[in-house]
């Protein structure tokens, strides 16, 4: 015996078909869309001196490693005074190209212009951790959005009379350096910078978490 089904079944059935891969897509992040954007979960431990650029760089690609993200060239956003012969670094220069998404798939900026305009995709719902969690910003306890950069709003090294950098970031003491706002807002000279709002007390990790940060840094695939 035939059973004949209604045509509107079959229709029906074409749409879910149609329908269910763009869902599955949007849910899971394509190979490009994999995290290169994150804030450090944590940060060395002792305040801004955190090996140089170099190990701030290990320090990104450790953290990156720890949440399933490997292959990848990875990057501290941090800008250094010249020194030893060698060059002033630009954080801007270091980072690659672009595009860059969060640990949830979504995408912070097409490319270094974009990332340093006001249309770029970071603020506190944007810019996660590697683990794809908030940091805590402004009006949380404790409050942890300044983070370091030495860097002005263009992504340059910033030069001042006073340091900017830490020692090049191995200072735990003397020194300051440049610190960003991750949620936009705050106080400062540009409170609403995500990378150039004010200096830091001082190097030390008290310093730090006095002037509402704690060693955290942007990290960046190439």
């Amino acid at each position: 015996m035939r059973f004949a089904f209604p045509a509107a079944l079959f229709g029906t059935a074409a749409l879910i078909t149609a329908i269910a891969p763009r869902l599955d897509s949007a849910q899971t992040p394509t190979a490009a869309q994999t995290m290169s954007f994150f804030i450090t979960s944590v940060g060395p431990g002792d305040g801004a001196n955190l090996g140089g650029l170099d190990g701030a760089d290990r320090h990104c690609a450790t953290l990156a490693a720890a949440a399933g993200v490997t292959g990848r060239e990875w990057r501290a956003y941090l800008s250094a005074t010249a020194e030893n012969g060698k060059p002033a670094v630009h954080a801007r220069d270091r980072i690659g190209t672009g595009p860059w998404y969060n640990a949830k798939g979504v995408l912070v900026a097409r490319d270094v212009a974009h990332l340093h305009s006001d249309d770029n995709g970071l603020g506190k719902d944007g810019s996660l951790n590697e683990k794809g969690a908030m940091v805590n910003g402004r009006g949380d306890t404790p409050n942890q959005h300044d983070i370091l950069t030495g860097s002005m709003p263009d992504g340059t090294l910033a030069v001042d009379s006073t340091d900017t950098t830490c020692g090049n970031w191995t200072s735990n003491s003397t020194g300051a350096a440049l610190a960003g706002h991750h949620d936009k807002q705050g106080g400062g000279a540009r409170p609403t910078s995500w990378n150039s709002a004010h200096p830091t007390r001082g190097c030390s990790q008290q310093n730090l978490i006095g002037t509402g940060g704690n060693g955290l840094f942007y990290c960046f695939a190439r």
